[in-house]
């Protein structure tokens, strides 16, 4: 049986397109429905490995969560990782293709088109209702020739549409029926409903707004989600974290403030949102050294091109201010590529990144990264061998998380084992620490998700303990965002354009 399909398209990014998706999937596996995503294109930083190694999106192992899944490379064939402004790795079935400039990207068109109908076609055999997100905006005309991820992957499934607006940014009617005139006339056929999103206040407010888009667009208005705060779940893209450091540091009353190198490459910030979600923590993405302020730990993000983005410490000042608050006995911590910044030197033999051979480091941890031509995509498993500071009272116990990385780090002063890579038994040392312990960094994303190790970091920070499991977390905000699209949205409505189209 050939699965129904539901398609989530926006005017824009970041119009709430993957978090609509994510609650409807919450929705179905709820009423028992075999579901799962799917996002024929993504371009972001933010990564997962599912179980066989391969590399997709954030967004869609998120997705897959919430509806009961372990991601799997089908439900995002292609990912596109920007490496600089015009030029991105090029992620295919879970693994590195190309390196492309966007200029040659579009002419790749019929290879990677076969690979996501081939996908679609695969969930679609496997499921009861695949639930397909589009990018962007659906009306990017310009960009038409070349769509393998919005109104042709609708038109290739004869899928039912939402399109979706967001009401937060203003211009919700241009948005949303400006969208709708510029699609052809049977990509518009295919719009069954329209969404307004992110609404604050009172929804009766809006009741002429509904009846005005209903009217123009002659589609009905499937609901009004309410804006919704503090929901502990990761974003797609590094949007948010742009965003929240334009905003200028006032200083913070918090117990435990963590400060965020906001890197232009910026790569799988997802890693501290278990932090962020602590009650007593403020975590902060930080672009300059004047927002550095007196944080009581810096961490150093992984990012898409390390060197790059040490350059740009440099240039920003907060290379300097980092090495100082070091010296002084401030906590620092580098995850992945910020792991590489934290060592004396990294070698880029094979020009995997740039045309510079050989970069400095911060000189923080005792460690050389070389670069190589391999990626390295592993779910993994792992245990801290260490008696160093902090660490000593976590000695021998057991961390999950998940590596993606092009480069290895030889230690003397490694403090993880790898014991476990996609399900095979291995034996690998990772990561550096520093004498007392203040100083660490390692190649394991997800780290911050293992509540002992999380809680026994932040309380050598000065942090007190309040009882919380990332995993309740998490599952609580699934909860919540799915109760209250399920209450915003005409739900008798979208059975119909579901299981009757």
């Amino acid at each position: 049986m050939t699965a129904k399909t539901l398609m989530i398209v926006g005017s824009m990014s970041s119009a709430g397109k993957s978090l609509l998706v994510t609650a409807l999937c919450r929705i179905y596996a709820r009423r028992g429905i075999k579901v799962a995503p799917f996002k024929a294109q993504n371009m972001s930083n933010n990564a997962a490995v599912c179980a066989d190694g391969s590399e997709i999106g954030r967004a869609q192992a998120l997705q897959a969560a919430a509806a009961g899944l372990a991601p799997t490379v089908d439900m995002n064939p292609v990912l596109i990782k920007p490496e600089a402004d015009s030029r991105s790795q090029v992620i295919l079935m879970g693994r590195p293709w190309h390196t492309l400039e966007a200029k040659n990207y579009y002419e790749k068109k019929a290879i990677l088109w076969e690979h996501v109908t081939a996908a679609l076609d695969r969930l679609r055999n496997a499921y009861d209702l695949v639930i397909i997100e589009g990018a962007g905006s659906a009306a990017e005309i310009n960009l038409k020739r070349g769509d393998i991820v919005n109104m042709a992957v609708a038109r290739y499934a004869q899928s039912p549409v939402l399109l979706i607006g967001d009401i937060d940014r203003g211009g919700i009617f241009a948005q949303l029926l400006g969208t709708l005139w510029l699609l052809d006339p049977d990509e518009r056929a295919l719009v069954r409903g329209l969404v307004v999103n992110k609404f604050r206040g009172d929804l009766a407010l809006f009741s002429d707004g509904v009846q005005i888009l209903e009217e123009k667009g002659d589609v009905p208005v499937l609901g009004v989600v309410p804006y919704l705060r503090s929901l502990n779940l990761p974003d797609e893209d590094a949007v948010s974290v742009e965003d929240a450091s334009r905003h200028p540091y006032t200083g913070t009353t918090s117990q435990t403030y963590i400060a965020v190198l906001a890197l232009p490459r910026i790569s799988n910030f997802d890693d501290f949102d278990p932090l962020k979600a602590e009650s007593g923590v403020t975590l902060r993405y930080i672009s300059s050294a004047a927002e550095f302020g007196t944080p009581s730990a810096v961490i150093i993000p992984g990012t898409k091109s390390t060197i790059a983005d040490l350059d740009w410490l440099r240039q920003t000042g907060l290379a300097e201010a980092v090495t100082k608050f070091a010296k002084q006995g401030g906590a620092v911590v580098g995850i992945c590529g910020g792991y590489q910044m934290l060592g004396e030197a990294i070698a880029d033999l094979h020009h995997v990144e740039s045309k510079v051979k050989y970069t400095s480091g911060l000189g923080l941890l005792p460690v050389h990264t070389e670069f190589l031509k391999e990626k390295a995509t592993f779910q993994a498993q792992a245990r801290i061998n260490c008696q160093r500071g902090w660490m000593a009272r976590l000695d021998e116990s057991t961390l999950s998380g998940y590596e993606i990385h092009m480069g290895k780090t030889p230690s003397q002063t490694a403090w993880l084992e790898i014991s476990s890579r996609n399900g095979n038994q291995v034996k690998v040392v990772d990561g550096s620490v520093s004498s007392d312990g203040k100083i660490w960094g390692c190649y394991l994303h997800g780290i911050f998700v293992n509540d002992e190790f999380r809680h026994a970091w932040l309380e050598s920070l000065g942090w007190e303990r309040r009882a919380s499991s990332q995993s309740e977390i998490f599952n609580q905000s699934l909860e919540l965002l799915a109760d209250a699209v399920e209450g915003a949205l005409n739900m008798e409505l979208l059975e119909k354009i579901v299981w009757q189209s």
